[in-house]
């Protein structure tokens, strides 16, 4: 088997960076060499560095107990030990974004989980099963970085894969208004019920900055690539809420639709199971199988029951039914912290290797 590449986590203490840490512990293409975080955990192991404050479900993984956390403002002396990173810091926007490009500007390719470069236009922000093709922009995004072999490349926001890839799958009718409601858990903002006790028993009915995100990232995901840069699509138009509710995983959604050519809902539900896209046509090692499923009982998806299905990679939708109003409303369920987070990017990271964007330095 031929020799896994390196990988480096920068941000690896937080929620997103244990996720990571758990993903990729015997992935067959990749491993993690190095670990990145701010100046307080630098010079312990990580073992010591998440200590009271491992967030996963099971232990840390052995092979990186011992491995001494690094500064993630060292980006020279970080990057050089690795062939590509993985980014999920706690920072500003602007600070994101320079940090991003330096590490780019070494030649190491940086896919990341943030959120600032998400409208740069030369960076893909890709879900791989649904436009692949925007990584065509990276040939631009490099010339302007002066560099050959390095890149950013960006996850969109977790909580639009619960209904996103159910209305890609049907944009061959049209779809023209959608109203979206995301009932969105609390690891999304990278807690749990001991860190936020407020949440037991409760609902807040605002996440700042979400519904924006939720509006308009679905828009430059259907855009194309045009002159060196990913240009939005003009539809459809978008409007929604975003609630935090009280469970520990998974994002759900509550959609209406309405196309200009209505299709039947038998229509619907066969797009929905024999949609496939580039992952599953390449066999990804973190690919779903059946990328969407669709459940016939009424009272399906639910969140505890369908989060981790697919390995938490795959979407479930429900509930097809005409509506009074718009054409169709449905629920859409996605698995936030693995699709909608840390498992998405791992999977951006192996159709860029697959497409030859990630090679060993």
């Amino acid at each position: 088997m031929a020799e896994k590449l390196k990988a480096g986590i920068v941000g690896g203490t937080g929620m997103v960076g244990q996720r990571f840490v758990q993903l990729l512990d015997q992935h067959p293409w990749f491993e993690v060499t190095a670990i990145a975080a701010s100046k307080n955990s630098a010079g312990k192991t990580y073992e010591e560095s998440v200590q009271g404050r491992w967030k996963m479900a099971g232990s840390i993984p052995e092979q990186v107990r011992n491995i001494v956390v690094q500064d993630a403002s060292q980006v020279e002396e970080f990057a050089s030990q690795v062939d590509f990173i993985f980014c999920a810091v706690d920072m500003s926007k602007d600070q994101i974004k320079a940090l991003e490009e330096a590490y780019a500007k070494t030649g190491t390719p940086v896919i990341s989980n943030n959120s600032a470069h998400r409208w740069t236009p030369d960076v893909p922000m890709v879900i791989p099963e649904i436009n692949p093709d925007h990584i065509g922009v990276i040939e631009a995004q490099r010339k302007r970085l002066g560099t050959k072999t390095g890149f950013i490349a960006v996850k969109p926001n977790c909580s639009i894969q619960s209904y996103v890839p159910a209305l890609h799958a049907l944009l061959d009718f049209k779809p023209e208004k959608v109203v979206a409601s995301t009932y969105q858990a609390i690891s999304g903002a990278g807690k749990n019920f001991t860190d936020w006790p407020e949440m037991l028993d409760n609902v807040i009915p605002y996440i700042g900055g979400e519904e924006e995100k939720s509006e308009q990232e679905p828009l430059r995901i259907w855009g194309s690539l045009q002159n060196g840069e990913i240009v939005k699509a003009s539809s459809p138009l978008i409007t929604t809420q975003c609630i935090r509710v009280p469970v520990t995983d998974g994002h759900l959604a509550t959609v209406f639709v309405s196309f200009e050519n209505k299709p039947s809902k038998e229509e619907i539900i066969e797009r929905w199971r024999q949609y496939k896209g580039r992952p599953q046509e390449l066999g990804l090692p973190s690919a779903p199988q059946q990328f969407i499923t669709y459940f016939e009982e009424e009272n399906r998806p639910q969140t505890k029951l369908d989060r981790d299905i697919e390995r938490g990679m795959g979407v479930s939708v429900g509930r097809l039914r005409e509506d009074s109003i718009y054409d169709y409303k449905f629920v859409g369920l996605s698995h936030n912290t693995l699709r909608g987070a840390a498992g998405g990017a791992v999977l951006i990271a192996e159709l860029l290797k697959a497409e030859g964007y990630i090679q060993p330095k």
